[in-house]
Order: C-alpha cells, then sequence, then structure tokens
C-alpha cells in the first residue's frame, strides 16, 4: 500500500487497499500499536478516576436519533424491528441506576451521506469511548475529557516515539497538546469567527464539517465549543436554565485541522421534559417505551461525552484519513470487509 503524505485538511479519502496489503502495511501496524497504547492508557485512567467499564449493547429497539444525517440500520431480532446502535448514550444513561462512573469501548454503525467519504473524517462502522457520570455537570464532563486526552497523548509520546516516527508524526506538534488548558469559545463565537472568514456557517445549527477543519487549522492547542442551540442536538442535551434556548453542551475540536473529537453534555433526565422534547423534533416518544420508563422510574443527573476512537486515533497518529485508524475500515458508501 502506497503511504502519501499531504496535510490533513487538504487530504482527500483514499480507499484502502485490500485487507491484506492494508493489515501488513508498516504504517498500519504502528497505527494499531499507537491505538492499542490509546486504549490501555485510557483503562488505566479512567479506572484511576473510579469509573467502571460496561459492556454496551450492539442492538436494541432504538437508538440515538441525533446522528447528524446519517441513517439507522434496521435488523430482525426474533420478528421484532431493533436498531444497530449508532450512539449508546440512552444506555449510558440507565447503566447510572447501577453504578456513578462508567464507560464503554462502542461499536457504532452509522450510515452516513455518500458525500462523507471525501471528509477524511467519517466511517460508517467505528468505536466511541463512551463515559458518563452520575451528579456531574458539563463543567466535569469538560475537565474529565481534557484530563483523559492529555494522560493518553502523554503516554503515546513517551513511551511509542518509535511508532510515531514510522508514521511520520511530527511530535513537537501533538506535544502541545499538553502545554496548557485547552481553549472554550461558545457556538454563537465560532459561528461568528468563520462568517468572518467567509464561510456560511448557520448559527441555528451544529457547526458543519468544513466549519470545523477550519476552526481546527486555526490553533496549535485542541479547543472545545460550548452552548449550541436549542434544536441543534439531541432531546437528551438538558437546556440552561439561566439561558433558555441554550443547550448545556460541547464539542471538542483537535488542532492542526483534524477537526472534531468529541461530543458531550449535561444529560436531560426529566421524564416529561424529555417526552416534550422528543415530540419537538418529531421523535415518536412511544418508540422508547423501555427509555422513558427508566426515566418515570428515576435517572440520576448526569453529564458525559462520547470521543471518537478512530478520530483521536488519526489525530495522535497524524494520519491523512481516518479509514487508516481502523484494521477493517468501512468507508461511507464503500463495499469492503
Amino acid at each position: 500500500m502506497t503511504e502519501t503524505r499531504i496535510p490533513p485538511a487538504q487530504a482527500e479519502a483514499r480507499l484502502p487497499a485490500s485487507p491484506r496489503e492494508h493489515l501488513t502495511s508498516p504504517v498500519t501496524r504502528s497505527v494499531l500499536v499507537i491505538q492499542n497504547k490509546m486504549l490501555a492508557a485510557t483503562r488505566t485512567f479512567l479506572a484511576g478516576r473510579g469509573f467502571t467499564e460496561l459492556l454496551p449493547p450492539i442492538i436494541g429497539p432504538v437508538t440515538d436519533p441525533g446522528a447528524r444525517g446519517a441513517k439507522q440500520v434496521d435488523v430482525d431480532y426474533y420478528g421484532f424491528r431493533y436498531k444497530l446502535m449508532t450512539s449508546a448514550i440512552l444506555y449510558k444513561q440507565a447503566a447510572l441506576t447501577s453504578f456513578d462512573k462508567i464507560f464503554f469501548i462502542a461499536p457504532n454503525i452509522r450510515l452516513e451521506p455518500l458525500e462523507t467519504a471525501s471528509t477524511s473524517r467519517h466511517l460508517a462502522e467505528f468505536h466511541q469511548i463512551d463515559i458518563e457520570m452520575a451528579h456531574a455537570g458539563r463543567d466535569d464532563a469538560i475537565a474529565l475529557a481534557e484530563d483523559l486526552v492529555k494522560h493518553v497523548v502523554e503516554r503515546v509520546l513517551s513511551d511509542l516515539p518509535a511508532e510515531l516516527q514510522a508514521v511520520g508524526r511530527d511530535a513537537g506538534a501533538l506535544a502541545e497538546v499538553l502545554t496548557g488548558a485547552f481553549g472554550r469559545r461558545t457556538h454563537a463565537t465560532a459561528v461568528a469567527d468563520l462568517q468572518a472568514i467567509d464561510h456560511d456557517q448557520s448559527p441555528d445549527a451544529e457547526i458543519d464539517w468544513v466549519g470545523e477543519a477550519k476552526l481546527s487549522q486555526q490553533v496549535d492547542r485542541p479547543f472545545f465549543v460550548t452552548d449550541y442551540p436549542k434544536g441543534s442536538r439531541g432531546f437528551y442535551d438538558k437546556e440552561s436554565l439561566d439561558q433558555p434556548g441554550m443547550l448545556r453542551n460541547f464539542d471538542l475540536i483537535a488542532a492542526e485541522g483534524y477537526g472534531e473529537l468529541c461530543s458531550g453534555s449535561e444529560r436531560e433526565q426529566d421524564y416529561a421534559t424529555i417526552v416534550s422534547r422528543m415530540r419537538e423534533t418529531a421523535e415518536n416518544p412511544a418508540k422508547y417505551a423501555w427509555y422513558l420508563q427508566m426515566l418515570r422510574d428515576g435517572v440520576p443527573p448526569s453529564a458525559g461525552f462520547g470521543l471518537g476512537l478512530e478520530r483521536f486515533t488519526r489525530y495522535v497518529a497524524g494520519l491523512d484519513s481516518v479509514w487508516q485508524a481502523s484494521a477493517f475500515p468501512k468507508v461511507p458508501g464503500i463495499a469492503s470487509p
């Protein structure tokens, strides 16, 4: 397999070669060694903070509806129409009735729009480091996400310099992650920043993929975007009591043009509010019977996030495209093993 190094912001998605060529490539091997270290460091870090790892479901009667244009996959489950998980968010909230701090390494299936095959950041099958904390707020989740990213990056820099060199990663640029606190800007500020450079970003929607990359290109260290407008995210993102119409949520944007790594929020757990929010977003509450019953019986307030493993690996390893961070990549629209 030919490995061509070009800046990530300019990289076009390339299709993997055959599975054998991809898996036997020295670059692929180094990337997977880096990813293995990242997973080990994640588990060590979270265990040290008192988190319990649970195994997430792969199918269920419903899944996260807020998959940003992606289609869900139906499966026949003994005569019932179930879904492959696009996100384990509903199950993370439910799991807090057993443990106060949980995490998954969760598989996700999303039939992304075909145009995402050229973003260098999308896969149809990927994994998330999914974290949830009872009795926590958004700022707690932001602080944990920053600490986790820094810990993982520090372990890779310290333990795998040869692998970073093998994949052509600029270790000095990656080390900027460790030099100070991650910045913050509100969604409104991010929109204004994009409009100032003639990027037509809607103030009522999530930052689009091109916009995320443009913001990412302007910084040397990751930063958080907070306070997305109501209606731009799922029904489970809590609305601010002090600023109605604003959500208590965030994204983590990587530096160097790599775009978004992580999304999270303070969660809404009030039954009546969730039902109202579902109806506002044209979701049928009847589909979510098990989840709504959990809320009715009582689920603790919480906050959490999902950190995309393959995107995180792409950033740490300095890869052109996210498919290079998977042993068996599924690029949107392309039939592959």
